[in-house]
């Protein structure tokens, strides 16, 4: 009898799940596409060149691998993303729905699964090093926008080894920050060489976590950190402009500080540790800059004035001048030395005492 319960209870889910998915079907004009509109092969002739979008077709940036496990619940509402008759659903299959009415010109892939989980993983590296347009070919690029440090930890650990380069972002649980990182394995600090202190101190999160408390959540501090993200992805992958290794957004003061990590040489991640040495051998192998020295210039050697400069010290006279240098330690250096005494200098000329008074001499000095 219990599992007869148990089996009713299963086909309920999956009948509210259809019914979710059949009404974000409707709601988003039909599930073949969104409104019926066709995927463009080809960008229109009158789209100018100096357009960005033309570049992302032309690049590939066409195809999207989602990944979460979380379904939609009426309290992610304002995420100003997810719609309410789409309660039920997966997120990915949701989001999949609501971008396919966006721009059905994209490719999706959707995965429901917690890429924390030993089983999920190797699937999760796969479709990573061979989910890209070109059949066996890795993704362009990772983006990190989860809520907790387990998964960030598991993506750091598939892409250090993968070699893969991605970004990480994250808004604080007071939800009035946040911040963009690009992690490119052995060029830039990886996520575990300078982890937050949860992560550091190996705690638990669930441990911090309190029942029936949910973190904070402002959508206009989440749109702002998204659209850094998704600006810095652009950048990368069209390279223009500078990219940030790390931004970050303080919403109370409209802060945003910027900085560089390097690697950590003791990472806890040994792949990060192997990614360090592959980046300093291919930065070894680099062809060396030649150093072209410039000849210095001479000032005033010819002119229309016929002005020429000429010391008025003599080489002997400058030798004479100076005297011997001190043994100093390196880098120190005297600002002047002392000139020896000349053995030929002329001797010291002395007035002897006459014993007359100052009137006295005054007075012959009037009879002169």
């Amino acid at each position: 009898m219990a599992e007869s319960v148990e089996r009713l209870q299963q086909r309920v889910e999956e009948l509210e799940r259809e019914l979710a998915q059949e009404r974000s079907r409707r709601a988003l004009g039909g599930g073949d596409g969104g409104g019926g509109r066709v995927r463009i092969e080809k960008m229109s002739p009158e789209v100018v060149d100096s357009n960005p979008y033309r570049e992302l077709l032309t690049y590939g940036v066409n195809q999207l691998l989602l990944f979460d496990y979380d379904k939609v619940e009426l309290a992610n509402m304002n995420r100003l993303f997810f719609q309410p008759h789409q309660a039920g659903l997966s997120k990915v299959q949701a989001a999949e729905y609501t971008l396919r009415n966006i721009n059905p010109d994209v490719l999706f892939e959707v995965h429901n699964y917690n890429i924390t989980t030993v089983e999920n993983f190797q699937h999760f590296m796969d479709r990573i090093s061979n989910g890209g347009l070109e059949e066996g070919k890795p993704v362009d690029l990772v983006l990190s926008c989860v809520d907790n440090f387990e998964a960030r930890m598991t993506i750091n650990t598939a892409c250090n080894e993968l070699g893969q380069t991605w970004m990480e972002s994250g808004v604080s649980e007071n939800a009035v920050s946040g911040h963009i990182q690009l992690i490119i394995p052995g060029e830039s600090a990886c996520f575990a060489c300078a982890p937050p202190l949860v992560v550091a101190a190996n705690i638990d999160e669930k441990t911090l976590k309190r029942e029936g408390v949910c973190a904070a959540s402002l959508p206009t501090t989440m749109g702002v950190v998204a659209g850094i993200l998704v600006q810095n992805v652009l950048k990368f992958l069209l390279n223009f402009g500078t990219v940030s290794f790390y931004l970050g957004y303080n919403a109370m003061q409209d802060f945003f500080p910027t900085m560089s990590m390097k690697p950590n040489p003791q990472c806890d991640d040994r792949n990060c540790r192997k990614q360090q040495e592959e980046y300093k051998k291919k930065v070894a192998a680099l062809p060396k800059p030649e150093v072209v020295q410039e000849e210095e210039e001479i000032i005033h050697e010819d002119n229309e004035w016929g002005i020429e400069l000429v010391s008025e010290v003599s080489e002997e006279e400058l030798k004479n001048s100076s005297g011997p240098v001190p043994d100093l330690p390196e880098g120190i250096t005297v600002a002047y030395t002392i000139p020896e005494k000349q053995e030929d200098s002329v001797a010291e000329v002395t007035v002897e005492d006459s014993g007359e008074s100052l009137e006295d001499l005054m007075a012959k000095m009037k009879n002169m």
